[in-house]
C-alpha cells in the first residue's frame, strides 16, 4: 500500500489533481500543510472520484491551524502526528507530492 502525501492548496498547484489522476486502490491520500485546504468541501468534486477503497486523511494539527475543521469534507479522517507516524509505518511506500 502506498500512502501519498500532499502539501499543496489546490488553488495554488496542481498537485492534489495529479496525484487524484495516478492513486489506485489500496492507497492512503493524506494531506497536510496547505494541502489541507483540499479536505474542505469546496473541493469535494475533485474527491468524488475517488474509489471508497482509499483512504482519505488529513493533519489535524495543520488542520487546526487554519481553522477549517467545520469545512472538512466527511470523507476525511483526521490523524494527529502519531497517526502520520503510524500511517508511514503501515504503508509500503510514501510518495510524496510537492
Amino acid at each position: 500500500m502506498v500512502l501519498h502525501t500532499v502539501n499543496s492548496s489546490p488553488t495554488q498547484s496542481r498537485c492534489l489533481e495529479d496525484c487524484l489522476q495516478l492513486i489506485r486502490p489500496p492507497a492512503v491520500l493524506l494531506l497536510i500543510e496547505d494541502g489541507v485546504y483540499g479536505a474542505t468541501t469546496a473541493h469535494q468534486a475533485l474527491l468524488d472520484q475517488l474509489p471508497d477503497e482509499i483512504s482519505c486523511t488529513v493533519l489535524q494539527p495543520d488542520v487546526d491551524a487554519r481553522g477549517l475543521r467545520p469545512l472538512l469534507s466527511e470523507r476525511f479522517d483526521l490523524v494527529d502526528d502519531n497517526g502520520f507516524v503510524e500511517l508511514t509505518m503501515k504503508c509500503d511506500r510514501v510518495q510524496s507530492w510537492y
